[in-house]
């Protein structure tokens, strides 16, 4: 939210008891079928971190109650420090300044890597897959300890020191990982671009953090598609003068030009230092790493996450939420350009010293049985993925027979990331592909909160299908009223979704612009003095059970005819129909209403004439009979494809512009998977409209 101010909206629910389902107009909140409950205690005689429900709200309501006893014990033995902590927390929302673990002294790299490297170095801290399967590697923490300090020492020898920024321009390789954790070798603070961002979008976001060292490689590929990383990243720096280095990995061996005294090829530069170097003392609150939000308009907005609080949080939530035990293999599908990348690819399971596997390529490429081929071969434990990847491969033909061929043995862990998942593609996750044997784990976060705060634990909690369930150790959540700023303490109930403390993994301020954090993060409460809650701008409802279910983001919420509707409810109803694959729904101006309803859907199989006719009448009688007469949507587009970002999620900032017909105002597109659909879909509304 940009406003200082709490968005009024109007708070009603009703529960029909017929049908046991909670329904619900206030927040555009959709309807869910709350009685419906999975257990996550699937494993006979596993030893799980956290068995029963009453063990974790003991642990939970310990975690506040006693909030420094809770996060100081385990700080001492989850991390190695340097110099101890002499206390444990200090600040409020109120402040809007707070830090953990004061005059603690330690280093990210050596809690991932070194201390494994000491004790088990020829265990797997790396698997690979890139674009094509074949290109596979595996390294180890010996491995990983040399790689790491010789790019360490390339960055030394060219003048980068203590609290320099870097940024770093990659595809999604071992060698982004690490470049990351040399920068936290030293003490340079590392700001991730991911790879899609245009030279443009890059340029800014080297700007900001005023790098004057940037990493890349000469390209990539992605689905057989060419990433010409270094021609994009020269693009960037044409606006950036002050970049003295930049530093280039061979990934592809593919031509490029490279631009003297300041272009450095790593392979040489590696070859020619050695491969030691030794950790930088840091202060706990010293900045281990910007992040920027993906917004595209305004100025890029860089989370600023600092080294103690982030790497106790990050293998927290990793050992807990993903029941973390030796000898796993996280397969987190994540690029290492977004937070869950940085978290659950890289600092999460090498803080624990199990297995991280990095992935190079897309959701069912070459194959659409890719996915769990990898599990197969590599012996995957937990495997993290988004909603979207997980519905797109819904439509794949005989699943069941791949799934026999890969069965998943290994698998301990199915989760997803990224957005809330909607019942049906939650119950085909668990149904299909975990064979009813797997528990599925939903996690709620974003990159402000540094990891996840809202998931099922396994072994624990208990799972509904589209609930983001019950908060994570530390985490205070509080709904609350638009309209009055009150918290709402019963059950059965919706509103803003707050957090009511500071928790460890949280970011610190907006990187240079510290003045931003209060009017975006922090409104004022009720009419309380100075009483502040971190507002995630999310809409929840908490069901009968203390249950959390998310309804998207506030400004997803459509107000049609006086009527507050979420897209999540619309498109609930729109994969319904049997014949849809996907479906994605947006607000555009209307004339009469306020604001109509667009919905773009995709189809299983290619149609046409009379039956794409029948299709849409099925379509908005399933919205009909689902939401409501007064959902009905105004335009209905049929397409073959929506525009996604690399990672698989849909961009629907993209389509409320196309639906909006401000085709002029739709910006950077350069994050697309498939930035050629965008024109395509430009095309159909300019003849539907």
């Amino acid at each position: 939210m940009a406003s200082n101010e709490i968005r009024s909206c109007k708070v009603v629910s009703t529960k029909d008891e017929s049908k046991n389902i909670v329904e619900y107009e206030n927040l555009g909140i959709s309807s869910y079928d709350v009685d419906s409950i999975y257990d996550t205690k699937k494993i006979e005689n596993h030893d799980y971190h956290v068995s029963s429900i009453d063990e974790y709200r003991s642990l939970h309501s310990h975690s506040l109650k006693n909030s420094d006893e809770f996060w100081g014990h385990i700080a001492k033995n989850s991390i190695s420090w340097i110099s101890p902590f002499t206390r444990v927390f200090e600040g409020s929302f109120s402040d809007r300044n707070w830090a953990w673990f004061l005059n603690g002294k330690l280093n990210a790299c050596y809690n991932c890597v070194d201390r494994w490297a000491e004790s088990k170095p020829e265990s797997l801290a790396i698997i690979y897959e890139g674009d094509n399967p074949q290109d596979c590697r595996k390294i180890t923490f010996r491995e990983l300890k040399l790689q790491v300090c010789r790019v360490a020492n390339v960055l030394k020898s060219i003048g980068v020191k203590k609290g320099d920024t870097v940024t770093l321009y990659m595809p999604n390789t071992p060698e982004l990982c690490f470049s990351v954790l040399a920068c936290a070798r030293i003490g340079a603070v590392h700001s991730v671009v991911f790879g899609g961002f245009s030279g443009a979008s890059l340029a800014e976001r080297i700007i900001d953090a005023k790098s004057k060292v940037v990493i890349t490689a000469d390209g990539g590929f992605r689905a057989t598609k060419h990433i010409k990383t270094k021609d994009i990243m020269d693009e960037a720096l044409k606006t950036c003068s002050f970049v003295t280095h930049c530093l280039v990995f061979k990934n592809i061996d593919s031509e490029i030009k490279m631009v003297p005294n300041r272009d450095i090829w790593m392979h040489e530069a590696m070859a020619s230092v050695r491969p030691y170097c030794p950790v930088e003392v840091m202060d706990s609150e010293d900045l281990l790493f910007i992040l920027y939000t993906s917004g595209s308009t305004g100025k890029p907005k860089g989370l600023a996450h600092t080294t103690g609080g982030y790497l106790v949080y990050a293998h927290t939530t990793t050992k807990y939420i993903f029941d973390v035990h030796e000898g796993d293999v996280f397969g987190c599908m994540a690029d290492i350009g977004w937070i869950t990348g940085h978290t659950y690819v890289i600092y999460g399971p090498l803080l624990n010293g199990i297995t991280t596997f990095i992935f190079g390529s897309l959701p069912g490429y070459p194959s659409p049985d890719r996915y769990w081929k990898m599990c197969s071969t590599h012996k995957i434990t937990q495997f993290y993925t988004a909603p979207t990847a997980i519905r797109s491969l819904m439509g794949v033909p005989d699943t069941e027979t791949i799934m026999r061929r890969y069965p998943l043995r290994s698998v301990r862990v199915l989760a997803s990331v990224g957005e809330p998942i909607n019942p049906e593609a939650w119950r085909w996750y668990h149904d299909v592909i975990g064979g009813g044997r797997i528990p599925v784990v939903d996690t709620f976060w974003q990159t402000e909160t540094g990891g996840i705060v809202i998931a099922p634990l396994p072994g624990a909690i208990k799972t509904k299908p589209g609930a983001a369930t019950l908060p994570f150790f530390g985490i205070d959540l509080a709904l609350v009223d638009p309209n009055t700023g009150d918290e709402l303490h019963s059950s059965e109930c919706s509103g803003l979704l707050c957090i009511k403390k500071p928790w460890p993994g949280m970011f610190r301020t907006v990187y240079g612009d510290h003045a931003r954090i209060a009017t975006t993060y922090f409104p004022k409460m009720s009419d309380s003095e100075g009483l502040r809650y971190y507002l995630t701008g999310d809409a929840a409802y908490r069901d009968k059970d203390g249950y959390i279910w998310i309804s998207g983001r506030i400004d997803d919420t459509l107000n049609v005819s006086g009527h507050r509707l979420c897209s999540a409810e619309i498109e609930h109803a729109l994969v319904q129909v049997d014949a849809v694959a996907e479906a994605a729904v947006v607000g555009y101006p209307h004339a009469i209403k306020g604001q109509g309803i667009f919905c773009f859907v995709t189809l299983k199989q290619k149609a046409d004439g009379e039956k794409l006719d029948d299709i849409k009448n099925r379509l908005k009688l399933s919205i009909r009979q689902m939401v409501g007469p007064f959902a009905t949507p105004d335009k209905i587009l049929l397409t073959q494809h929506l525009p996604k970002t690399r990672s698989g999620k849909i961009m629907r900032r993209i389509l409320r512009k196309l639906a909006s017909q401000q085709f002029d105002e739709i910006g950077d597109t350069s994050t697309l998977a498939n930035p050629e659909v965008v024109k395509e879909l430009e095309d159909k509304i300019r003849i539907l409209v």
